[in-house]
């Protein structure tokens, strides 16, 4: 038996200017600092063996922060594999310090959708200049991509088979996994999980530094309520 844990970054800097952020590698703000302590404390005592994140800073904050909460005290810890002297001069040689610490790994296709050239733009004002409903299916629909950007379905392209290939072999060992990253990137990989079909994906809200939680036994899986 393992467990999943999803959690969305904490409010960033621009969710709080409803500025569209894709790719644009904003920090936390003050609200996402205490989501993401917040969301820490309650996973505080799930075991967890690995973490997996986007490339993105306020993904690696959010992780940073909830594992402080962490009952093991464990440290996170940035693995760089094939990144040259980074990752070789990066080795831990203490076999005890070893034992205090969680890898981390950084994947490119766990990053949030690419929004294109809405990137920087305040959504109210790109809502007055193209009209609400061309903007809400930029943002909400399952296959329309904003200019030059991605949709959610190109999302899930890249999202899922990342998680299949590299996530889902430690679930079927036993190892508890923890992955901090994006609505978009998120919900595809539920998606995949909860069988959704288009319509029901669009209308999935996952709220920043909320953790959700899958426990699987071999080849079946269930979401856990933690409010119980």
């Amino acid at each position: 038996m393992s467990k999943l844990i999803l959690m969305r970054h904490g409010l960033s800097a621009w969710n709080e200017q409803n500025l569209f952020t894709g790719w644009v590698d904003i920090p936390l703000s003050q609200a996402g600092i205490r989501e993401s302590i917040e969301g820490g404390q309650r996973i505080k005592d799930i075991p967890i063996d690995v973490i997996f994140t986007s490339t993105l800073v306020r993904a690696h904050m959010t992780l940073a922060l909830a594992m402080l909460q962490h009952a093991s005290q464990k440290v996170p810890v940035f693995q760089h594999p094939g990144e040259g002297k980074r990752g070789e001069w990066a080795k831990i040689f203490g076999e005890e310090a070893k034992k205090t610490t969680i890898p981390v790994y950084m994947a490119w296709e766990l990053n949030e959708r690419m929004y294109g050239d809405l990137q920087g733009l305040n959504k109210a004002e790109t809502a007055q200049q193209f009209g609400a409903e061309q903007v809400q299916i930029w943002r909400r629909s399952f296959d329309v991509a904003p200019p030059h950007g991605e949709s959610l379905a190109m999302t899930a392209q890249r999202a899922v088979p990342y998680f299949n290939k590299e996530i889902r072999p430690r679930l079927q060992r036993g190892e508890n996994v923890f992955i901090c990253a994006h609505g978009n990137s998120l919900r595809a990989i539920i998606m995949d999980l909860d069988h959704l079909n288009k319509d029901q994906v669009v209308k999935l809200e996952l709220a920043t530094g909320e953790p959700v939680v899958y426990q699987f036994e071999k080849n079946a899986h269930e979401r856990i309520d933690l409010s119980r």
